[in-house]
């Protein structure tokens, strides 16, 4: 498939997508005849793995590093736990995070909606 395929199946920018080939996160592609890049299906399968792992905080270095690991069938699995948890302690203290800004939020929104109702009653 042409890169305007793989953006669209990915929701990835042509950009990010040939920032991640020159990063070495997408290594599956070839080049036809013309020098056109041809993406595999496994590449559609490598950018959305790059997007989660992203989401969740893992930097591009890990993330090659993983990717590398799957491509050669050696990944540590000791290491990648390690790894693993580690992120996962990162999420879960985000969303501990975010659950106090949304109960800040929320303790906010009540009392603007107390004074904007205080208002509408004052003459």
């Amino acid at each position: 498939m042409q890169i305007a395929e793989l953006e669209q199946r990915t929701g990835v920018s042509r950009h990010t997508l040939r920032y991640y080939e020159k990063a070495g996160l997408l290594q599956e592609v070839e080049r036809r005849g013309n020098n056109y890049r041809d993406y595999t299906d496994k590449a559609v399968e490598r950018v959305i793995m790059v997007r989660q792992l992203k989401t969740l905080g893992f930097a591009l270095r890990e993330i090659r590093d993983v990717l590398d690991a799957l491509r050669s069938n050696s990944i540590d699995c000791e290491q990648g736990a390690r790894l693993m948890a580690e992120k996962r302690l990162e999420v879960n203290q985000r969303i501990a995070e975010l659950k106090e800004v949304s109960i800040m939020l929320g303790r906010e929104q009540m009392r603007l909606e107390a004074s904007a109702a205080a208002c509408r009653e004052t003459p």
